[in-house]
């Protein structure tokens, strides 16, 4: 107990910050009224009438009868996706109201171990938003089936769990319950005996299989794509995080459980999981699902308790965050109404940190600790022979198993093409929209290259690669021409890692991306001007979908429908296992 505060929430002594002549947004009852909040050191001690805990010294905030809201609390993000250091991260998300992230950061972990997420976090920690850590329950993340640079196992699980600031694993997948996985088994049980969560990932998941997810004790799960899934968990007393974000603005159907069926929220919150430097800086973090929320038809009171209580009770933190009662940590935004809804000031640990969408004070930047960056470690550097799949001879076509991505969301759907035999090899064919697609393994040095065709991307020359490829962060490569697919693959690992855009054998664009070759140090809105030009030249050469980058980035996640490509070869993530991309030749 701090005495301190102790005595500023009694009145005998004067309280460091007063936000006065506002008007509360109440999470636990749902109502709005008139009133303030005073804040003793990094807590809160009253809301309503506060008058009585202003004295000399009380630094004194008028709100001008706008809105005082709790700071919005992220429930799922891997922050990683917007390709920014974590104290550039918490820069644009503190200036868009984000006080608290719950994340795993395992894609770092993908590439660095335990070691590099602890130096990540680390630097988070020096910042004002709260990252809190929810340690990933395995790496990697579809084991035999791809190749990463870290490993965590339930030794490291369990270790894990005996610290203070770890809240439970993360990503808890639920076809590996359903195969008893051992090591994830053991990991479950611990995270249980521990009294912490577990957070899922439970994609097209129903009947039995869904049944034993929940009956682990799966606490919250952001996977649901539709209404159904929606009302699947929230009837198990599963949290439903209702996600919603470029490659998956699935919000308009997952929150008709609201609007339309009219249901408790309790369960219910929004989250982000995946967003971008551009999407933050043009349109926002959480304030923009409050925004498309409000569009939709939820309440004010409704959509801020959904990215503040119901978040924080679903990590068992709501004595900590997620509201403006006393003892709180001092979180919150001051914002205008739901009609043209917009963070006008946050304060973050009882200190203002952000008015009008801009930090008050920029954030330094940390010296990175050495295990986050050199992380690239080819055998040698690769050969467009080296990415292609050569035919026999004599052979003058064959019959492939291409996966095509849907359009709006980076989910992979099978279907067959007859490809031309050319110079030896299997040739793509923009005019059927079949492209070469490879991985190139990048941790240890095992040459390992898979192998594929992949369709939806519309791109009709040149190539791109990068070293953002979930959930093993190897080098994912697509292109028409193997020869500039191997000057995009050389030139990601000669930076370090980062983004590459080829065309005729020259580089024509880059993004570097140098810490453990995913993200920048670039502050954000730096960041999403360069992506955005490097976006417009992907389009220029053809590509169709929105995000091409973002998009590639998935098609390398062996655990989510239906075809993947890792180092290891062609996935069939349905029967988690491999499979030849070539049917037959002729």
């Amino acid at each position: 107990m701090d005495r301190t505060v102790l005595n500023a929430a009694l009145g005998r002594v004067p309280a460091d910050l007063v936000v006065t002549n506002g008007q509360i947004v109440n999470v636990f009852t749902g109502e709005i009224y008139s009133g303030g909040v005073a804040i003793s050191g990094d807590r809160l001690i009253a809301q309503g009438n506060v008058d009585y805990a202003i004295g000399d010294g009380t630094n004194v905030i008028d709100a001008e009868n706008n809105y005082i809201v709790p700071g919005f609390v992220e429930g799922h993000i891997h922050p990683e996706s917007a390709n920014l250091s974590l104290t550039q991260f918490a820069e644009v998300a503190l200036a868009h109201g984000t006080t608290t992230v719950f994340t795993d950061l395992h894609e770092i972990g993908v590439v660095g171990g335990v070691d590099a997420m602890n130096a990540a976090l680390a630097e988070g920690n020096a910042t004002p938003l709260k990252y809190r850590f929810v340690f990933p329950s395995h790496i990697p993340f579809s084991p035999g089936l791809e190749t990463s640079g870290g490993s965590i196992n339930a030794d490291a699980i369990e270790a894990a769990l005996e610290r203070e600031d770890v809240v439970g694993i993360s990503e808890v997948v639920s076809v590996y319950i359903g195969m008893e996985l051992p090591d994830l088994m053991r990991a479950i049980e611990a995270t249980n005996l521990a009294g912490k969560v577990l957070s899922g990932h439970g994609p097209e998941t129903t009947g039995p299989l869904w049944n034993a997810f929940a009956a682990v004790g799966v606490a919250n799960d952001h996977e649901a794509l539709s209404l159904d899934d929606v009302l699947l968990r929230i009837r198990n007393g599963v949290y439903a995080h209702l996600r919603h974000n470029l490659l998956v603005p699935t919000l308009p159907d997952l929150i008709r459980a609201v609007t339309e069926e009219g249901l408790d929220t309790r369960l219910m919150g929004l989250v982000t999981d995946d967003t971008s430097a551009i999407t933050l800086t043009q349109e926002g973090h959480l304030d923009y699902l409050i925004r498309t929320a409000l569009s939709l038809g939820v309440d004010f009171p409704t959509a801020i308790q959904m990215v503040t209580l119901n978040i924080a009770d679903s990590y068992r933190r709501a004595t900590e965050i997620g509201s403006l009662a006393p003892g709180r940590f001092a979180d919150l935004n001051i914002v205008s109404g739901p009609d043209n809804f917009r963070v006008l000031a946050t304060i973050a640990n009882g200190k203002v940190v952000a008015r009008d969408g801009k930090l008050v004070v920029p954030l330094p930047l940390p010296d990175h600790d050495p295990v986050l960056l050199n992380t690239f470690n080819l055998r040698s550097p690769v050969t467009a022979q080296d990415l292609i799949i050569a035919a026999p001879k004599g052979t003058m076509s064959a019959s492939v198993h291409v996966m095509r991505t849907l359009p709006w969301i980076p989910i992979t759907e099978g279907v067959e093409a007859d490809l031309a035999v050319k110079n030896d090899h299997i040739a793509s064919d923009p005019d059927q929209d079949v492209l070469h697609i490879a991985v190139v393994e990048r941790h240890h040095a095992t040459g390992n290259i898979g192998k594929a065709f992949i369709g939806g991307f519309g791109l009709q020359r040149g190539a791109i690669a990068s070293s953002i490829a979930h959930d093993n962060h190897n080098i994912v490569v697509m292109g028409v021409d193997p020869d500039d697919m191997a000057v995009a693959v050389n030139a990601v690992a000669d930076m370090q890692g980062g983004i590459v855009l080829v065309e005729n054998g020259a580089v024509i664009d880059t993004i570097e991306l140098p810490i453990v070759g995913l993200l920048s140090d670039l502050d954000a809105w730096t960041f999403a001007a360069k992506r955005q030009a490097i976006l417009d030249k992907a389009h220029a050469l053809g590509c169709t979908v929105s995000e091409p980058f973002m998009f590639l980035s998935f098609i390398t996640l062996a655990a989510i429908p239906a075809y993947a490509v890792t180092d290891m070869g062609y996935v069939d993530c349905l029967k988690q296992e491999l499979i030849d991309p070539v049917l037959s030749w002729s």
